[in-house]
């Protein structure tokens, strides 16, 4: 529906058809996939353990560990699924596709907006903690007649070339369809839309130990 803050210049710029896909990173797909694979392993053994194995059974704890095993497969399946793409930009339906799980976040033109973002805390102490010289930047990704937003990095997509383009075109969108100037857009840092970072107090001194020693251990893998 249009808003009437369209610049038709701006979107007679934009291309006409194509579906522009931007997949997740191979690093993390791989890393996923490795930890998912073990878990299940770790999980199903201990569900034969507790309800086969042990002369006092324990189905409590093996139906945990059968949980464990699901969450571990639905992880792993799930990496399947962002390998084609993690974003996606699709100009025949004028709309934004986000994978979210094992959801398709649909954000069409005339209600998206894309804005540099930033980190939240627990990101922040991660780049803190593993200086390798790269700047991880950040993209939200927006429906501004709704409270939920989305932010990507350049480090959750394939390349940092994809982060680019995907940057570029989301800019171009959003200014070309100009939904962030209208009055029903919730803006954004306002008590409208609610915090989603991470604030210091929110992390105990146990969750910054496990996340520096994480950064540590992945910078350690890297090189």
């Amino acid at each position: 529906m249009p808003t009437g803050f369209e610049n038709n210049d701006l979107i007679a710029k934009l291309p006409k058809e194509g579906v522009h896909c931007f997949p997740a990173n191979e690093g993390q797909i791989k890393n996923r996939r490795i930890i998912t694979i073990i878990l299940m392993i770790a999980f199903i053994a201990l569900a034969v353990v507790f309800c086969f194995v042990l002369q006092s059974k324990q189905y409590i704890l093996g139906a945990v560990s059968c949980l464990g095993f699901v969450i571990s497969l639905l992880v792993f399946i799930q990496t399947y699924l962002i390998q084609k793409f993690r974003v996606a930009v699709d100009y025949n339906e004028k709309k934004l596709v986000l994978r979210y799980r094992f959801s398709l976040i649909d954000i069409p033109f005339d209600s998206f907006d894309a804005r540099e973002g930033e980190p939240d805390k627990a990101e922040e102490l991660l780049n803190n903690t593993v200086n390798s010289g790269s700047v991880t930047e950040y993209l939200i990704l927006d429906n501004v007649f709704d409270e939920a937003c989305y932010q990507t990095s350049s480090k959750d997509l394939a390349s940092k070339e994809d982060f680019a383009q995907l940057k570029a075109e989301a800019l171009a969108i959003a200014d070309a369809y100009g939904a962030r100037n209208s009055e029903d857009a919730i803006k954004p840092n306002t008590d409208g839309r609610p915090n989603k970072s991470i604030s210091a107090s929110d992390l105990n001194d146990d969750d910054i130990d496990a996340i520096v020693d994480e950064a540590m251990e992945e910078h350690k893998e890297k090189n």
